[in-house]
């Protein structure tokens, strides 16, 4: 039965944000972590999602907010324990994605060995592009990404730098969480992440296809 949901509005109706850490070598080597042998996974809720027009609010806890640019998959057909040679049969599109990170939280986090909900998962810290239907990326596993701050360019790479493919990741990740339509997968991030303060404008982009601002703010 065809969906009546609409895909180019995932962010309003999707269940969960599956995000992969470290995979990208560069980006694992500059935070000073092993690259890993598997892929490391942690979860946004749908509440973290913000749209273009709306800010990124710095946590209240937190003194250094890092950016992240990603490649966001957006899932059309779910299931679980997906071959990888069928993983691309599940996408419906893309997303040019930000995995806001508070870094400070999260090195705490990492040296008391608990778990980085606070760094990840906070309201606002999933920005996301407009859907990007499938047919406008022919090959996401070389898709070229970036990141400025205040029009300075701090983040550029491409995702066939990543060391876990997309089919690889899509099989990996339904074996344990089964994939419902409309999630999101976030894909890794290239090195360059750096701090960012308030009244910052961020603008990402995909080269060609999309770009996307957005303002970082402090609740008051």
């Amino acid at each position: 039965m065809a969906s009546t949901r609409n895909l180019n509005r995932f962010w309003e109706w999707g269940r969960k944000i599956i995000c992969v850490g470290r995979n990208y070598a560069d980006h694992a080597k500059e935070l000073k972590n092993a690259v890993p042998a598997e892929p490391v996974l942690f979860l946004k809720p749908p509440s973290a999602y913000v749209t273009e027009g709306s800010s990124i609010m710095v946590p209240f806890y937190s003194h250094n907010l890092h950016h992240e640019v990603e490649l966001g998959v957006v899932i059309g057909k779910g299931g679980t324990a997906i071959p990888q040679k069928a993983a691309m049969d599940h996408i419906a599109g893309y997303a040019l994605c930000l995995d806001m990170t508070a870094r400070d939280v999260q090195d705490e986090c990492k040296t008391k060995g608990l778990p980085w909900t606070l760094a990840k998962a906070f309201n606002t810290s999933c920005p996301v592009s407009e859907f990007i239907p499938k047919e406008k990326i022919a090959d996401p596993g070389n898709v070229k990404i970036w990141l400025k701050v205040n029009d300075q360019l701090r983040q550029e790479g491409n995702t066939s730098q990543m060391i876990f493919s997309i089919p690889f990741l899509i099989s990996y990740i339904s074996e344990i969480i089964t994939l419902e339509e409309g999630d999101l997968i976030l894909t890794g991030t290239p090195k360059g992440v750096s701090s960012v303060q308030e009244h910052d404008e961020l603008q990402a982009g995909i080269e060609g296809i999309v770009s996307m601002k957005f303002r970082v703010d402090r609740p008051q």
